[in-house]
This record gives structure tokens, sequence and C-alpha cells, in this order.
């Protein structure tokens, strides 16, 4: 009966929707690192330990993105800049106890582990493939929010990206938009739309399980995933099962680069909190 009822109420999709946050949030991005004279993205995946990428990651190896990141925050740490981010998180004792959790315990002993099995068994093409299907279903979260921003060539994109990996693709498990037309992802979100339209981030916060956010993008972030179709077509169980091996997926995919960054930069906290709040501020502007 418990079960009938959990099937056919509308309860479901609010808990599927918090569970694709959680999913979501596993490999998001949370801060944009700019070297002079290169590009580089400084992520949040898993909860804790920092992915170091770009929009050509083959041509940035992970020592010289550890490098960068860390004079970039030592950079930071003596500019107004950092100040301000400091202000914005009057929670801190509570967050970097979360964090030392997310880092410490949930990943060191239950995510990586999984992952280092994870990586032994899936080669990476498998691996990208497998990211690239469940990228390519999150197309309804870009596109309306592209189109609640009013970016209509960015709408555009996101509608051609999908037409052409779902089928080219093969149901979205190769980016053929990127790499044979070019075509690049224009990845907006329900947090920045609300940032667009003028709702404060409030204070920084990390909860357990869950990488940084603000109290917006934790709206934001539930929002979401209550645009993924998965939710609305999978059951309940398989829907949080699919987001458990993306994270692993993620996590896998970023082993390397993680350890290097955790290894070079000294106060991962402050770094992973500065980076977020700049990237999220710079792509509320864009």
């Amino acid at each position: 009966m418990m079960q009938r009822w959990f099937r056919g109420s509308p309860y479901r999709v609010v808990l599927a929707a918090l569970v694709a946050a959680f999913g979501i949030s596993s490999f998001c991005t949370v801060g944009w690192v700019r070297a002079e004279g290169e590009n580089t993205e400084v992520s949040l995946s898993p909860p804790g330990a920092l992915q170091a990428s770009s929009n050509n990651p083959s041509e940035i190896g992970a020592a010289d993105t550890a490098g960068t990141v860390a004079a970039y925050f030592l950079d930071e740490a003596e500019s107004s800049g950092a100040q301000e981010e400091s202000d914005q998180d009057p929670w801190e004792p509570f967050n970097d106890v979360m964090f030392s959790f997310n880092r410490n315990v949930f990943d060191r002993f239950i995510l990586k582990p999984v992952a280092v099995v994870w990586d032994a068994l899936l080669p990476d093409p498998v691996q990208r493939s497998l990211r690239n299907a469940l990228d390519n279903l999150a197309v309804v979260r870009r596109l309306v929010n592209n189109i609640l921003q009013l970016k209509a060539e960015g709408a555009g994109r996101e509608l051609a990206r999908f037409t052409i990996n779902s089928t080219i693709g093969v149901a979205g498990l190769f980016d053929v938009a990127t790499d044979g037309f070019g075509i690049q992802q224009s990845d907006e979100d329900t947090g920045q739309t609300m940032g667009v339209y003028g709702v404060g981030p409030g204070p920084y916060l990390i909860l357990p399980f869950l990488p940084p956010m603000t109290v917006r993008d934790g709206f934001g972030l539930a929002a979401d995933g209550a645009m993924n179709p998965l939710n609305y077509f999978v059951p309940f169980a398989a829907t949080a099962g699919i987001y458990g091996t993306s994270a692993v997926n993620e996590r896998s995919l970023n082993l390397d680069k993680f350890e290097k960054v955790e290894e070079t930069v000294i106060d991962l906290y402050s770094a992973v909190r500065n980076a977020y709040l700049q990237r999220r501020a710079a792509a509320i502007k864009e």
C-alpha cells in the first residue's frame, strides 16, 4: 500500500528531485581559474576534492593545473576580492567541519575506493560515454534556463546539440556536436537564472555529501533536479542508482587530477570557497 501511494504521489517527484540534486552536485563545477594566457577550470567533484580541466583537457596536464590553481589562490589571498568572499562565509566553522567530513571521510573511505575499482574495470572511453549520455539528458535544465535568461543563441545551441548527440551520437554516448560540429554547450542552471533576476546568493554553505553552494544555489539545485527527465520515466530507486553511478564515474575519470591539486593547495577550504563564489558571480554576469 505504501509503495502504491508513493508511486502515484506528487511527493515522488520532490524526492526524486532531491536525489537528482545530489547526483548533479557530485560532478558539478564550482569554480573557474583563469591563468594568464589560458582558460583553466577548477571543479569540485566529488565533495571536498578538486577537479581540474579546461576547454581542451588534453592540453593541460594535472601537475600544470595544480600549479596554476596554487599560484592563483596565493595571489587571491593578498587581494581585496578574497576578503569579499570571506565575508560571504558567516557559517565558516560549520562549513569547515562539513568540508572535512566530505573530504576526509566520505571521499577517502567510500567514494574514492569505489572509483578506483570502477576505473580498473572500465576503460576511459566507456566512462566518458557514460558521462556524455547523462549530460545529454541535462538538456532540459540548460534549455529552460537559457530561455528564462533570454539567451536565444544558447537555447539554439542546446537544441542543436541534443538533436545531433541523440541521433548521430547514439543516444548521447558520443559528443558529436562538440567534436564534429564545434557546437559548444551553453551551461545555464536555475541558480544562475535566479541571480540574473536579482536574487542574492545568501551565505556560503556546505552540507554532508553535497558540494559547496550558496543558499540560492541550493534551491537552484533542487529545481534543476526536478527538470531531469529521469525523475519522471525511471523508478525512484533506479534514479538514485544512476546518480550514484554517475558520481563514481566522474570521480574515476579524475583520480590523478584530484590528488595533484590536493597535494599542491595548502588551504583547500578557502581555495574551493573562493573559486566557487568567483565562478558563480562571473557566470551570472555573462
